[in-house]
């Protein structure tokens, strides 16, 4: 009985002690390229063609996800606003 719960403690000592897997996080601008599937060095042009090509799929009026159009929405605010104040 004794071997039991040694064997019992070990396991819940190494599942919940063992190091994480590491989470790739994405900045805001990152994620927001994603979104809209762009490059690194995207121009305005680019980043507003993007966005009329991914809202003329998924504007809610044409059978779209209200969803997904205010993250496209939000993803090219935040492109946008990223090449005026480029920090």
């Amino acid at each position: 009985m004794k071997w039991l719960l040694a064997i019992a403690l070990i396991w819940f000592a190494w599942h919940y002690l063992r190091p994480k897997p590491k989470r790739v996080t994405l900045s805001e601008t990152q994620r927001a390229r994603q979104v809209l599937g762009l490059r690194a060095g995207a121009d305005e042009g680019e980043i507003r063609a993007a966005h009329r090509r991914l809202m003329s799929e998924l504007h809610p009026d044409r059978g779209g996800s209200e969803q997904r159009a205010r993250r496209v929405n939000a993803a090219r605010d935040t492109l946008l606003a990223a090449l005026k104040d480029p920090r």
